[in-house]
Parts: structure tokens; sequence; C-alpha cells
């Protein structure tokens, strides 16, 4: 079967990768001129189903309202950018900070987080491939007693999904990050997930892209994707720059611009862009930098070990699809790390921005798109795409390919927003 992918991020890639080993004629089309250029590029590069949490939860109205007073809040909504899509995209989300939502929703995340590292496992084994990784676990890191309490939710929730963690004292975490020692008093507690990983998610895509077109996936850069034609129940072909593009399937793996190309054909797709930030610094201290991959919770900051290099991402920002970069986000990132760390020359430190296309209820949109029957969507991943791309690939193609998934997988397609 002839199949089109949408999007050339790691969540379009890997898709290809697993539809051509299962014998797929693939051809991938992105406006870029290459691979994970966009969203892929510079995220915080941690692979964290352990760390997998809905944003919608109890209590985050109130948390929100009290971040909205700091200079240096997690969250930010420029009001500049206020539109309908954001007004609907709060209105979901705050609807799912309720125990019940939230037990569901991290549920659904923690299942093809888990999945999704084992086939990265499973991939790293067949084909050796390198992308400055880590497999040393993530440390979530709280700065007050109060955090350490409420950590105690989420461990319950990981013991019902047996996955392994331990919760540290301050001793227990420079054990593992003897780098955190000048932070020492600033330090009440963590939460260490053994199995999560670090990892370069643009390195991965594009050598994993290569491995692709080794195996004759097409990749067709440079080509802006215009239009998707529909007929009352199938997709005929997709309009680009290069001209009109037609297979037997069609995959839309656009991350936060999927809803604006299906939206004129009456698909609905309840996905915002909510920007990220990063700095990516080299390394000027080995003494004093993470050895694996640390969360900073008070400022929901992710620092990583990436070879060389330190990546410092994080803040949530809606602002609707504007990718201007802005300094107070900078000061933010610099100053959790400073506190933290300090091992890196953050005056040369690469800055960047990326749109991340998330769902109301935290949960990716993998499976068939509604009423057409050889449309299939994999988009909504948030801050989680590279965590969940493995998995999420493998499961559409499985999916696709009519073969029996590996998890279960009909509770993370569209149809779970009809109800």
């Amino acid at each position: 079967m002839k199949i089109i992918v949408l999007g050339a991020g790691v969540v379009g890639v890997t898709t290809a990768w697993y539809l051509a080993e299962q014998g797929h004629e693939v051809e991938v089309v992105d406006r870029q001129p290459g691979v994970a250029l966009e969203t892929s590029f510079a995220n915080a590069g941690q692979v964290s189903p352990g760390y997998s949490t809905p944003w919608a939860m109890p209590g985050l109205p109130l948390k929100a309202m009290r971040w909205m007073l700091s200079k240096h809040s997690p969250l930010v909504i420029r009001p500049e950018a206020a539109s309908l899509p954001m007004a609907r995209f709060v209105t979901q989300l705050l609807a799912n900070c309720t125990s019940k939502s939230y037990d569901i929703n991290k549920g659904r995340m923690l299942r093809i987080a888990e999945y999704s590292r084992d086939c990265l496992t499973a991939l790293r084994q067949l084909t050796g491939i390198q992308y400055d990784g880590s497999q040393n676990g993530l440390i979530q890191l709280f700065r007050t007693q109060k955090q350490v309490d409420h950590a105690h939710e989420d461990m319950r929730l990981l013991s019902e999904s047996n996955i392994p963690h331990e919760l540290l004292d301050v001793s227990g975490i420079l054990k593992y990050e003897p780098g955190l020692a000048g932070a020492r008093q600033r330090l009440a507690g963590g939460l260490r997930l053994p199995g999560d990983e670090a990892g370069d998610a643009y390195l991965f895509t594009k050598r994993l892209a290569e491995m692709a077109a080794e195996k004759g996936v097409t990749f067709r850069f440079h080509t802006q994707i215009e239009a998707v034609e529909a007929a009352a129940d199938n997709i005929y072909g997709i309009r680009t720059s290069a001209g009109r593009l037609t297979a037997d399937a069609y995959v839309m793996a656009l991350g936060s611009y999927s809803p604006r190309l299906l939206k004129p054909i009456e698909l609905d797709l309840p996905v915002y862009p909510v920007k990220g930030y990063s700095l990516t610094a080299p390394i000027t201290d080995e003494s004093r930098v993470p050895l694996s991959t640390v969360n900073d919770e008070t400022y929901k900051v992710a620092i990583t070990r990436l070879g060389d290099r330190i990546r410092i991402g994080g803040t949530a920002e809606l602002a609707g699809w504007r990718l201007r970069l802005s300094e107070d986000r900078r000061e933010t990132l610099e100053l959790s790390f400073s506190e933290m760390f300090g091992g890196a020359d953050l005056s040369h430190a690469r800055y960047w921005t990326g749109l991340r296309p998330c769902t109301p209820d935290g949960t990716p949109i993998v499976g068939p798109a509604g009423r057409y029957g050889n449309l299939w969507l994999n988009t909504g991943h948030g801050t989680l795409g590279w965590t969940m791309a493995c998995g999420s690939g493998k499961l559409l193609a499985d999916r696709i390919s009519g073969r029996r998934t590996e998890i279960p997988a009909l509770d993370l397609s569209l149809d779970r927003y009809a109800a």
C-alpha cells in the first residue's frame, strides 16, 4: 500500500520507519529543507514516560492564577494573541481538571509513553542508532516540602502502572546527581524515575530518516502542503506546491498545524500550539552539570545532558502560532539552571522556540480520522512528542496494516472526544 506521511518531525519520521518496516511504500512530505527542523529540533531532550503527566489536574486553576503574578511563571498567556481556538483550548483544559479525568488521562499517557520507551529500546538494539542518548533515569527536583507531599499522588498512579520510582532525600539526589551539590540548600527532595532516558531528538530523527531512506522511504522536502482533498468519506489527494500527490492512505503528523489543514474538510481537531523554549549551551565544568536529566518542579524547567552540551527547556506560552523569541522566557530558563547547576556557558547558548501540539486532556491523538477511511492521525503529543514518538508510530503502523496492536489503542483515537 502507498502511504503519504504529512510532516517530517520525530513523529512523522518514526511513523514512516515502522510503515516501511511493514512493507508499505512510504513518502514523507514537509515544507522544510530537512527533517526535524521545527518542534523536534531543540526540545528538552527527555524521553520521560514516568514524567508523563497531563497539565489538566486538580488545583491547576488556582496554580495558574498564582503563576500569573510571578515574573518567572511556568505559564504565560499573551493577551494580544487571544482567539477562539485559545479560548476553546483553555475551556476544555479546565474541564479536565478533575480527579477522575486526571487519573484517566495520566493512565493513557503512561501507557503510550512506557510502550514508546520499549519501542525505542528495541529500535536502538536493532539498528545501533546513536543520538547523544543516555539511559540513567530522571529526577524531579522539589524545592519545598509541599511539592514533596504532592508527589505522593503521582507515586500512587506510578505504582498502579507498575512504573519503578523512588522518593529521594537530598543526600539521595546528590548520589545520582553530584553536580547539584552547590544547590543543596535549595532542595527538599526528589522523585527519581530510573526508567526514563534522554537524547537529542533532532539527531535521532535525522539518523532514523537516513535509515528509512535506505529502506525505500521517499522524502519530499521544500514542499508546502496547501490542502487535503476529500470526498464524502475518503481522501483522494493532497494539494502541494509541487503538484497534487496521491496515495492509498494518508497520515497527518503536522503537529500544531494539523487542525488548520483538516478544518476545511470539516474535521475538528482539538489541538492547540503551546509555545516552548530552550537553551543549548556548551559544558564548561563537568562537575557542575547533570549526569543525566532533571526537572525543576518550581519553574517546570528540564535540564538535560546531551553529550558535551546542556539543553535547558521549558515554559508554556499561549500565543497562537507566533514564533517570536521572548527574552523574559530566556531569563526563566537561565535562572533555573543557574540556581541548580552552573557548569555551562549560557552566554554562548543557542536560544530556540517551538510549538508543542497540545490536546486538552494531554493524550495524543493516534488512530483513524473519523469518517475518512483512509486518513490517519498521529498528532497532539504536547511536550512529549520525543517521549511518545516510537510508540505512537509503531501503534499507528500496526493499525494501518490491520495488525493487532501491542497495547490498547481505541481510547487514543479522535473518537474519545465525540463522547
